[in-house]
């Protein structure tokens, strides 16, 4: 499944990213804790270079607890601090402006020394569509300010957002990069819902996460979809769940692409439990898990 996604106005978002860093003391990264470095856009690093940096896995509550472990060990590896969050619930959230200020120390000392007034420090929010950043400004600012929803793209221009006297937090569209040249990445940010669903092959999707939870997750399956035994792919799998599901067409044939919508939107609604689709070994194995297959004609 190769998506090509590069609206108009996430090339104009970038550059005004570029434009506005001048501006900014500390970048907030906001990825998605089940899938971090997929739901990373690669020129984030490009763009940001070696300013104050704090990496936020969002959707914190929806990920495996233990991976997000090992992607905080990861990221901490790189240097870069890195906190779990739930923007819709708020956890882990009221610790930012504290660290926020921390990795802005070096500005607030120098400003003391030239005995220039404080002023609040200036935040900006960066992440690929649908990854949660409204929904943490709303936290932040404790108010409506930036357009939500379970779309990705929502957010189409920048604003400025207060947040009391010591934090002024810069909101922007996601920016997702021109073409995904590895498949897994794809298939991980569909899976999420990062992609609109307009553009995904729901089958193709589906039977990556399966895969993927066959091997990691084989107790969820069989608990939610009530299974006397794990079949022994994940072609057979989805049949089940399209069984299970209602999913059946003429001669009780599966409809494949409809048990595998529903599907995702169960795994994406958290009702599979905390799932992880990607831990930080994935990116070291020569055969991913969840490769690409083709259902049989």
């Amino acid at each position: 499944m190769t998506i090509q996604w590069f609206p108009g106005h996430m090339a104009k978002a970038r550059r005004q990213v570029t434009e506005k860093l001048k501006l900014i003391d500390v970048v907030i990264e906001l990825l998605d804790a089940r899938l971090p470095l997929s739901s990373r856009n690669p020129m984030i690093d490009e763009i940001v270079g070696d300013m104050p940096r704090l990496i936020l896995l969002n959707k914190a509550d929806l990920a495996d607890e233990k991976v997000t472990d090992q992607w905080i060990s990861y990221f901490r590896g790189l240097g870069i601090r890195t906190l779990p969050i739930d923007a819709l619930s708020g956890k882990g959230v009221g610790k930012l402006p504290e660290l926020c200020k921390e990795l802005a120390g070096d500005m607030l000392a120098k400003r003391a020394e030239k005995g220039m007034q404080g002023r609040a420090i200036r935040i900006m929010i960066l992440g690929i569509p649908n990854v949660g950043k409204s929904s943490l400004i709303n936290r932040l600012s404790k108010r409506s300010v930036a357009q939500t929803g379970d779309r990705p793209a929502v957010t189409k221009a920048q604003q400025w957002v207060k947040m009391g006297d010591t934090l002024e937090l810069l909101d922007t569209p996601g920016i997702l990069w021109p073409k995904f040249e590895d498949q897994m990445v794809g298939l991980r940010l569909a899976a999420s819902g990062a992609i609109k669903d307009e553009l995904i092959d729901f089958t193709e999707v589906a039977l990556f996460v399966l895969s993927y939870m066959m091997h990691y997750y084989p107790e969820r399956l069989v608990e939610r979809f009530k299974l006397k035994e794990m079949p022994d792919d994940r072609v057979k799998m989805l049949e089940e769940i399209g069984k299970k599901r209602g999913c059946l067409v003429s001669g009780g044939n599966i409809d494949y692409d409809k048990a595998a919508e529903i599907f995702l939107r169960e795994l994406r609604s958290g009702k599979l439990g905390q799932v992880s689709v990607e831990r930080p070994i994935d990116w070291e194995m020569d055969e991913p898990i969840g490769k690409p297959l083709s259902l049989p004609e």
